[in-house]
């Protein structure tokens, strides 16, 4: 069992005993902080209501329960959106001029895992330091629920996806009528959850009206693997072949990352998602971008290109917002396939990176394939290591800020070494109990050598460290 406090929330696997899983008490005791965090942050005047929303998976009606039950009992009002996805939950927070919300969802981690996302009043995850503020109301033996006259009411929305398409449709670079020319054929794999419901949707309102769904029932039951990587998609990528599709469209269970497949049933590639958007966005529109320390260089050359300037945060949404808000960027995200577009909402929003993605497709007039070659040939070499608890993993990430300090490093998150145009970046996890070790050249060969180079020199340093 696994419970796991961080920037990305409160993340766990299902049952086990309380502090060791996301049990029922682990749930009531967080949600009462985050309560408590809302009282402490108050105005006189605000509407003491939060929203909430879920994706499809087997645990969410019941972790779904005891949040809206914890939060009526602080006296709350809930406003429910069901079925939804993380930005269209956002988007409402900001809608109902609600106090905050909770998302309840473990993004791209398996059936047994479920989480509690944290917004605040504008719709975005709480910051670290409202999340550590949080903890500790979570762990105060001063919990005080509201008496029986105080306890709150629960409403229902059922129009938070919608409305959140139709904010989508009117975004500036969103062409409809072009989309609706090409006639696009397209495969969507929602990995039977929410996707299931708004791809769809936001699809034939963009007018493409050939759409093969594959797992788009909202079951919660994952056919594979939903993290969208290449080694979890190859029933899309056969289906987009044997259909004469003009792509693949994949999404996580929540909505918030974005996965292309070309029409030979290759990988556009997820850090290719933002780039491709971001090219887009920036030939209408001069500016800066911003994506964290683990994307791929490829943003950064094509910002350039078009005369802005790129910054790279820390990992996670939170720290790629925060940058994006001070560099004043018009479009970030993350090279999970997360795309940021301010002009609409300040979170990772697929069904946005949909529209804006055919868009440009529809008005480059050529295939997916000819687009992704237009863009510089990076390769990224993802890996990771299992932590035990003896390890110790400052001590590791200092030795090999040591072992390489002739090179540039940055130690804002991790470790971040560069070699030229080439770069490895290591880093604890914020929702696992790994190392992560990243590494891009513009060969997939030497990406793979300098990963394999540092995952060597790390389990050195672990094996000295058990010596002693």
């Amino acid at each position: 069992m696994t419970l796991i406090k961080s920037i990305s929330g409160i993340r766990g696997t299902i049952g086990g005993r309380p502090g060791d899983g996301l049990t029922p008490a682990d749930i009531v005791k967080f949600t009462t902080g985050y309560a408590m965090w809302l009282n402490n942050n108050a105005q006189e005047s605000a509407e003491r209501t939060v929203v909430i929303g879920r994706d499809a998976r087997i645990s969410g009606p019941m972790v779904s329960a005891l949040v809206a039950g914890t939060l009526t009992g602080m006296g709350f009002d809930i406003i429910d959106t069901g079925l939804s996805t993380t930005p269209s939950v956002e988007m409402a927070v900001t809608f109902h001029k609600a106090m905050g919300g909770i998302i309840i969802t473990a993004s791209h981690n398996p059936k047994q895992w479920n989480a509690l996302k944290l917004l605040n009043h504008k719709g975005e995850f709480v910051s670290a330091s409202d999340g550590e503020l949080i903890l500790r109301f979570a762990d105060s033996p001063e919990h005080l629920y509201a008496d029986v006259h105080q306890v709150g009411k629960i409403s229902y929305d059922n129009e938070s996806i919608s409305r959140h398409i139709d904010a989508i449709l009117s975004m500036p670079g969103v062409d409809r009528k072009a989309i609706a020319g090409r006639n696009f054929k397209v495969v969507v794999d929602a990995v039977n959850s929410t996707g299931g419901i708004a791809v769809p949707q936001l699809l034939e309102k963009l007018g493409v009206q050939q759409v093969v769904e594959m797992y788009c029932e909202p079951t919660g039951l994952f056919p594979h693997n939903p993290e969208p990587l290449p080694e979890n998609l190859g029933d899309i990528s056969k289906t987009v072949v044997r259909e004469k599709a003009d792509l693949g469209i994949v999404v996580d269970p929540d909505v918030d990352r974005l996965a292309i497949v070309c029409e030979d049933g290759e990988m556009f590639g997820e850090e290719y998602t933002l780039v491709a958007v971001a090219d887009y966005v920036l030939t209408g529109t001069n500016g800066n971008t911003v994506s964290n320390l683990s994307s791929s260089r490829a943003l950064r050359d094509i910002t350039e290109k078009h005369g802005g300037d790129h910054y790279a945060s820390a990992v996670g949404e939170v720290n790629v917002v925060e940058m994006m808000k001070a560099k004043k960027a018009i479009i970030g995200g993350e090279g999970n396939g997360g795309v940021i577009v301010p002009d609409l909402h300040y979170g990772r929003d697929a069904l946005a990176g949909i529209a804006l993605f055919l868009s440009h497709l529809a008005l480059f007039g050529r295939s997916v394939s000819m687009l992704r070659s237009k863009y510089p040939d990076y390769h990224i070499s993802k890996n990771k290591i299992e932590l035990t608890p003896d390890i110790n993993v400052d001590k590791v990430l200092e030795l090999i800020k040591e072992k390489y300090h002739r090179h540039p490093v940055n130690d804002i998150d991790g470790i971040k070494i560069e070699f030229d145009k080439e770069w490895v970046h290591l880093r604890r996890s914020n929702t696992e109990p790994i190392i992560r070790i990243y590494a891009e050249s513009q060969s997939e060969t030497t990406a793979t050598n300098l990963a394999t180079k540092i995952i060597t020199d790390i389990k050195d340093i672990i094996q000295a460290q058990e010596a002693h």
